[in-house]
């Protein structure tokens, strides 16, 4: 058709475009590649990044980071490149990290106890409890059996303190008559004092301690405490020290002995 009638009265009369049909019959020679990427007059050549990646790692050099390296040179008179360039170089050969000598902590393994039977294992914490004003605080002991969730001893006081903690597990033990396998708690400085360890190292008892930050490795004694500051007669503050023994003392005998605890089948510690 394009022969008898041209090309525009064909292109026409079938409805296409005059520059599909010349782009469709003549069509553009596909280019081979890849093309070389175009150097830039001031990069770098391969030598001179051997020769930077070689700085930047001798032994003089291998702890410090991209700008003393940097400086350091330029103090000696030598400049190679910025140090944007530098962390370039090193991030194309994977080595952008962290340059210094790095502390490296063992796994820790996470603390399972089982207890059969009452006197076991026994888990304790400090918990705060506001005083009479703003920065006053009075510090609750709680010793608590994890079979039998019965609190086998506790204290307030007004500091946290390893001699205290010892005489605390020690009057819980001689009140029960035994001492139990496992004595389980964070590691806080009381719970890690040598009172408290020459004393459970005297009587044999295996001491047990979370995991770091990690609170849920002491459920039994973070349960035991929401319990108790949930309570609706919980006090926003204690007007002293006196009053939140008083009122720990009765809510020590209502947890003992009435309160319905889920962990034991809804019967009382």
């Amino acid at each position: 058709m394009t022969a008898l009638l041209g090309v525009v009265r064909a292109c026409a009369l079938v409805g296409r475009s005059r520059a599909t049909h010349h782009r469709q019959a003549n069509p553009t020679p596909r280019p081979y590649g890849p093309h070389p990427k175009a150097r830039h007059p001031a990069e770098l050549t391969a030598a001179e990044r051997a020769a930077i990646l070689g700085v930047l790692t001798s032994e003089a050099y291998a702890d410090l980071s991209v700008a003393q390296v940097w400086a350091r040179e330029l103090d000696a008179g030598r400049y190679y490149c910025s140090q944007r360039t530098m962390h370039r170089i090193l991030a194309a050969e994977a080595m952008n990290g962290e340059r210094r000598r790095q502390a490296t902590h063992p796994p820790r393994a996470i603390p399972e106890l089982v207890a059969t039977g009452a006197n076991d294992v026994w888990s304790w914490d400090i918990t705060k409890m506001r005083g009479p004003a703003k920065g006053i605080w009075f510090h609750a002991y709680v010793v608590i059996d994890i079979y039998s969730r019965y609190v086998v001893g506790w204290r307030i006081e007004t500091v946290e303190d390893g001699k205290l903690a010892a005489d605390l597990v020690a009057a819980a033990i001689a009140e029960q008559g035994r001492a139990p396998g496992y004595l389980h708690a964070d590691g806080g400085a009381a719970m890690t004092s040598k009172p408290l360890a020459s004393l459970l190292c005297d009587l044999d008892i295996t001491l047990s301690h979370n995991r770091p930050r990690t609170s849920n490795d002491n459920p039994y004694s973070e349960s035991q405490f929401k319990t108790m500051k949930y309570t609706p007669d919980y006090p926003e503050r204690f007007a002293s020290i006196g009053a939140a023994r008083a009122w720990m003392n009765q809510f020590i005998h209502w947890y003992n002995h009435q309160h319905r605890h889920s962990g034991i089948g809804l019967h009382t510690p």
